[in-house]
Parts: C-alpha cells; sequence; structure tokens
C-alpha cells in the first residue's frame, strides 16, 4: 500500500458517514445505489435507495416490475433514462445470468446503464477486483493534489488522470480504498471553497501550494445550455359528475421519455396566449370554440444540466368530452388519478402547489 492510499482509508476510518450501502457487499445494493447516486446528492438519494430496496428487495423482484411502477418509484430523482436503463439490466442479469450479478469489470461494463464509473464500484467493493473509479470527485482530488494542470475533458488530461487512478489504486484493499476516495472528494476536496487548512494532503498538495485550488481541475469545454419553452394544456370536462382530464406518455428519446404530462406545445420562444391558442399544435389539440381558458399559471424555470425549461399552464374547460383518447398516446383518466402515474418534477411540483385543483 503507497502512502497516499495509507493516509487516505485512515482518513476514511475516522471520517466516513454511515450510509447503508457502506455495510454491505451485496452487488445488488452497490448497484442500485450507485444509479440512484449518479447525479444526485447523498442526502436525497438515501431516501430512494431505502424505498427502492423496500418495494423491491433483490433483482428478482426488480425484474418483474413494470416500467411505469419504477418510474413512479424514481418520480423526482430526473435523469429517467436511469431508471428505464435498471429495470432493463435488472431482467438481463436475471435471463442471462440467473440472478447473479457478473463479478468482472468488463463484463459489468457491457450491461446497459453501467459505465466505467459503476462497473469499477460494483466489482472492487463486491468482488475485490482492483479497478479504480473515476468520477467528479476522483478527478478533483488527483487533479487538485498531484497537479493535473490539462484539461481532465482532453484526451491527454484524461490520460493522465487514469494512469494516476491505477498508480495510486490499493490492489490489496480495492473497494475500502475507491470508497476513501470518493468520500474525501465528498467531504474535504470539494468543489467551492474547501477548507484546505483542515485536509491531510495540504504540505503535498499541488494546488494549495500553489493558489490554485480554485483553478483545478482545468476544463477546456463549456456545457451549451438549450432554451425550451412548454407550454402545458390542462384540458378538463366534467362528465358523470366528475371532472375528466387528459394526460399522455412521452414517447420520444427526449427528457422524461415514459413519464406522462399534460398536453403540450412547444415553441421556440416564450410567448402569451393569445398567439398560443392560434398555433397549428394548439388547435390541434383544443379546437378553436368550444373551451373557456378558466386559469394560467406565471412562468416557471426548470433547470437541467443541459436545459432550461420556461413552463406555463393553461386551464382549458370544455362544455363536453374530448374525442382525443388513444391519439398520439394520450390516455383519459379522472382528475383523482393523476398522482398514480410517473411525472416530470415541473409537473408533479405544481399540482402539489394548486392542490391538484384542476
Amino acid at each position: 500500500m503507497n502512502d497516499f492510499s495509507t493516509q487516505l482509508t485512515h482518513w476514511y476510518d475516522l471520517h466516513k458517514r454511515n450510509l447503508p450501502w457502506r455495510i454491505t457487499n451485496n452487488p445488488y445494493a452497490i448497484w442500485l445505489s450507485e444509479i440512484i447516486l449518479q447525479q444526485t446528492r447523498v442526502d436525497q438519494g438515501l431516501a430512494y435507495f431505502e424505498r427502492f430496496l423496500a418495494e423491491w428487495p433483490d433483482v428478482f423482484s426488480l425484474a418483474n416490475a413494470s416500467e411505469q411502477e419504477v418510474l413512479r418509484m424514481w418520480q423526482g430523482l430526473g435523469y429517467y433514462s436511469r431508471a428505464r436503463n435498471m429495470l432493463h439490466t435488472a431482467k438481463d442479469i436475471v435471463f442471462r445470468y440467473n440472478g447473479e450479478f457478473p463479478s468482472d469489470y468488463h463484463t459489468l461494463l457491457s450491461l446497459k446503464g453501467i459505465g466505467p464509473y459503476t462497473a469499477a464500484a460494483i466489482s472492487s467493493i463486491c468482488f475485490n477486483e482492483a479497478c479504480p473509479v473515476i468520477d467528479g470527485n476522483v478527478i478533483r482530488v488527483l487533479s487538485r493534489i498531484f497537479g493535473v494542470t490539462e484539461a481532465v475533458d482532453s484526451a491527454i488530461g484524461k490520460k493522465r488522470i487514469e494512469e494516476l487512478a491505477f498508480l495510486l489504486m490499493d490492489n490489496q484493499e480495492p473497494g475500502t480504498y475507491n470508497q476513501a476516495i470518493m468520500e474525501f472528494g465528498a467531504l474535504q476536496c470539494v468543489p467551492s471553497s474547501p477548507d484546505c487548512e483542515k485536509c491531510i494532503f495540504k504540505d503535498r498538495c499541488y494546488a494549495n501550494q500553489a493558489q490554485a485550488v480554485k483553478l483545478l481541475p482545468l476544463k477546456e469545454k463549456k456545457t451549451k445550455v438549450t432554451l425550451r419553452y412548454f407550454n402545458y394544456l390542462v384540458l378538463s370536462w366534467e362528465a358523470g359528475g366528475r371532472y375528466k382530464t387528459i394526460i399522455r406518455k412521452r414517447l420520444r428519446d427526449d427528457i422524461w421519455k415514459g413519464l406522462f404530462e399534460f398536453p403540450l406545445v412547444e415553441t421556440h420562444e416564450e410567448t402569451d396566449f393569445e398567439r398560443l391558442q392560434h398555433l397549428p399544435d394548439f388547435v390541434k389539440l383544443a379546437g378553436t370554440t368550444r373551451f373557456h381558458l378558466i386559469k394560467q399559471s406565471v412562468t416557471r424555470k426548470h433547470i437541467l444540466s443541459h436545459q432550461k425549461i420556461f413552463a406555463r399552464f393553461y386551464h382549458l374547460h370544455f362544455d363536453g368530452p374530448l374525442d382525443l383518447v388513444d391519439e398520439n398516446n394520450i390516455s383519459l383518466i379522472s382528475q383523482n388519478e393523476l398522482q398514480s402515474y410517473p411525472l416530470p418534477r415541473l409537473i408533479d411540483r405544481y399540482l402539489q402547489e394548486i392542490d391538484g385543483n384542476l
């Protein structure tokens, strides 16, 4: 064991958080935790992890779940392709591997939704394979301490990080080492304003000595953010003493695929109702004369990693039923059934704010 890994694992023994996936080497639980924690804070992901395990305690039970059930349980976490891939992989493990997780990095990597980081975490923690994990936390720790001044999203920067990761790997206790370096990046070597005076590596850290903590890791590419404008039509009418509404499932390879939403008219820029009601997509859904505009929301901003969504909700009441059922995957439901469907967080939050009063 090298001195870096020795110091790091000692720090980990003293400071690690008490988390349920730290007390098991069950590959199903480790896999579940790693998928949930992608792009998710630990404090948010913990409750989801516990709910998933309670509902589907093993890979067999998860494989028997429906996509709608899994997406509904996942609601609020975002990046819903993770949930769809997770269900696909659960079925794959059951049918191809008799419910036994592959024990090596490269076979794990062949499973849908399992990338290099997750494959390394599972193989090292559960099967003691010496594969270093490399994620944002690890990249930040290595680039600061060892002075990786190349852009970490460039070919040369990635190669330098990978070489360091393998060089520093503790081959005797790879699972513990991987968890230690991830925890160090999450708790000590944080992105903004780390407490370098309390850092065990402060005297050997390149960034600390060179006053470059704010500069590293260096990236050469900036994420392009797309602006999108969503106009949701909350269509309702009375039938048999109950109010009905329409939702439909998103089918395209886009955000929120597999989730349900109100009929949507997407525009290239923010618009008002006067202009919206004359657009062909609006007329196709609502017609031109049969509705009454009951209310409309303010513009609501919803930020994703690469997209910024500006959404408004228009509540339209009709004198009679609409004939849109089964057209373009539209479902007809009563209003009190809405919460049983997996919904984007944007819509779920709006429904909570209006107390479901459509």
